[in-house]
């Protein structure tokens, strides 16, 4: 994953030509509270810090977990490609899904910015989640469209005078998940993580489902909070708490039984 210093980046809910002018940056000391983790040039992931209270655990693995979890871990480790066609295609479906009937000028274009990427090259903030994240964005908008509009469009609730990015915010969610599940590692070394590759087994897509009830999870909990840009950091922490929660829950047998699973809407 790259992690770059950065600022933070806002967008105030504004229309049209507006919109594109309203990201504002402030210094990450104002933003980061005990992390360097930055995604892309975005926003902070620090909720993705390890944290010391966590057991570090070994779990064994069947042969269809081994399996299941190489074949999500390839994924992850796939960069975005500007130059890589099924990349472009992926990238321009992502837009037909968010904007149907909108016609996109250019896969660089300033109207990137209506979706809340930092700037009109998408392609400059997949950088923290690979091309995994855009894929979990596409998951999204086809397999649950209304609550992916409700969100890319701030339908719902009291909503900040200055909201987060819709599509950055995203790719740290990505991030994030991928951290708090230790993904990349031979083995899960957590009980979350080993709790989800036993869900993982028996659903190919758990990951992209996860990410789907992540992010409605995370808006959710921004209402709750009446939260603004400057305590997203708090909100990503309140919203992976709340995750570990619901995966220790006993009575939890698949990634549709967390209780958070039914605040989508397709």
């Amino acid at each position: 994953m790259d992690a770059n210093a950065g600022s933070f980046v806002a967008v105030r809910r504004l229309s049209g030509s507006d919109r594109a002018a309203a990201f504002h940056h402030s210094s990450s000391a104002e933003v980061v509270t005990g992390s360097t983790a930055w995604i892309g040039k975005g926003l902070s992931c620090v909720c993705a810090q390890r944290r010391d209270s966590d057991a570090r655990l070994s779990f064994d693995l069947t042969p269809t977990q081994e399996e299941c979890l190489q074949r999500l871990q390839d994924r992850i480790e796939v960069q975005y490609d500007s130059t890589n066609r099924e990349h472009q295609e992926a990238l321009q479906a992502l837009w037909c899904a968010s904007f149907p009937g909108t016609e996109l000028r250019g896969l660089i274009s300033e109207q990137w910015k209506e979706m809340g990427w930092q700037g009109k090259d998408p392609s400059t903030d997949f950088r923290g989640g690979g091309f995994i994240s855009l894929e979990n964005l596409l998951y999204f908008a086809r397999n649950y469209p209304k609550s992916f509009q409700e969100l890319l469009r701030k339908q719902n609730g009291d909503r900040a005078i200055w909201e987060y990015p819709f599509a950055v915010a995203g790719v740290n969610i990505t991030f994030m998940l991928i951290q708090m599940l230790d993904l990349q590692a031979v083995k899960p070394r957590s009980l979350f993580g080993a709790i989800f590759l036993k869900f993982l087994s028996e659903n190919d897509r758990a990951f992209d489902i996860l990410y789907c009830i992540t992010f409605k999870l995370m808006d959710q909990q921004w209402l709750d909070m009446h939260a603004t840009y400057m305590d997203f950091n708090t909100v990503m922490k309140s919203t992976r708490r709340q995750l570990e929660r619901e995966l220790l829950l006993e009575d939890i047998q698949r990634i549709e039984d967390m209780p958070s699973y039914r605040l989508l809407a397709r």
